[in-house]
């Protein structure tokens, strides 16, 4: 990291999903944004990002944070929920909306897959606009009655915003190319937002000037600096870690269990050694970085 890259003053966040236990590699990612803002006298907060009705649960929140100071870690002031902000999340919609840069959205995702010509990576198929042109009267008959998300339109927000970028805190100056991620959901059908909406409004009023995330999150970034500039808001400096993989190559995933950090609990195992492991980039059971 290019320490010239640093914010005056640094706040950071960890601000994972209470969807499972945290695995190892939260534990990382949280320990070096915690020690980021230690170390340069800064803050260090601590976000749940509870919006997703359906998996989030509240014995996972008490377990998030069992896990965090278990490993040692604490954070400078009353966590933040996100099911306490739908408020802030519904004036952005209406901004984006009174700016005329979102529109509902009533397709599936199989017919999304359907449609598409060509997958987009691990995210799926980019999403091909068909109710993007849709008469302004079938709209307002098909929300009265069919459930739709709102999606960006991005070719319009990207003309209104102009060219953008973003500091990287290992590779400098970055060129935001939002258009790459298509026309982006802002809020789902079964919540009132989505990540990209709610992360970017809560990091502002958070006041967060450094975040640090996986590297699965990086095309996000684009995103959120569009949005940054769409609503007035300030970008923090950006740093995105390897995600970790276990022995056979596989991603450390909640879904897949992982290598939890109660699991370690639960075996003994010694939490200043395992901290003082992961600060040296050192993980247990063969688990290792997926890339440099």
């Amino acid at each position: 990291m290019n320490p010239s890259a640093l914010p005056q003053h640094i706040v950071t966040r960890f601000a994972p999903s209470p969807t499972g236990r945290l695995h190892v590699g939260h534990g990382w990612s949280a320990l070096m944004a915690h020690d980021l803002a230690r170390t340069h006298g800064g803050r260090f907060l601590l976000r749940i990002e509870d919006i997703d009705g359906a998996r989030s649960r509240a014995e996972h929140v008490e377990g998030i944070i069992a896990d965090l100071r278990w490993l040692g870690i604490d954070w400078d002031e009353p966590v933040v929920r996100q099911s306490d902000r739908l408020d802030a999340y519904a004036d952005g919609l209406a901004r984006l909306k009174d700016m005329g840069l979102v529109y509902p959205c009533f397709c599936s995702r199989a017919d999304i897959a359907a449609s598409a010509s060509a997958p987009h990576g691990s995210a799926g198929p980019l999403y091909p606009g068909t109710c993007r042109t849709l008469r302004d009267s079938e709209r307002v008959a098909r929300m009265a009655r069919e459930a739709h998300a709102w999606r960006m339109d991005m070719a319009r927000a990207v003309r209104l915003a102009g060219p953008l970028e973003w500091q990287d805190a290992d590779r400098g100056t970055v060129v935001a190319d939002p258009l790459a991620a298509g026309d982006v959901v802002l809020a789902r059908k079964d919540a009132p937002t989505s990540y990209h909406l709610a992360a970017t409004l809560d990091d502002a009023a958070m006041g967060i000037t450094f975040v640090l995330r996986g590297d699965d999150l990086r095309g996000a970034t684009d995103i959120h600096r569009l949005l940054q500039a769409l609503l007035g808001l300030p970008s923090p400096v950006y740093r995105h870690h390897p995600l970790l993989v276990a022995a056979d190559g596989r991603r450390l995933a909640k879904r897949d269990g992982g290598l939890q950090l109660a699991q370690l609990r639960a075996d003994g195992v010694d939490p200043a050694r395992l901290r003082a492991d992961l600060r040296l980039g050192m993980f247990p059971l063969g688990i290792r970085p997926d890339g440099p």
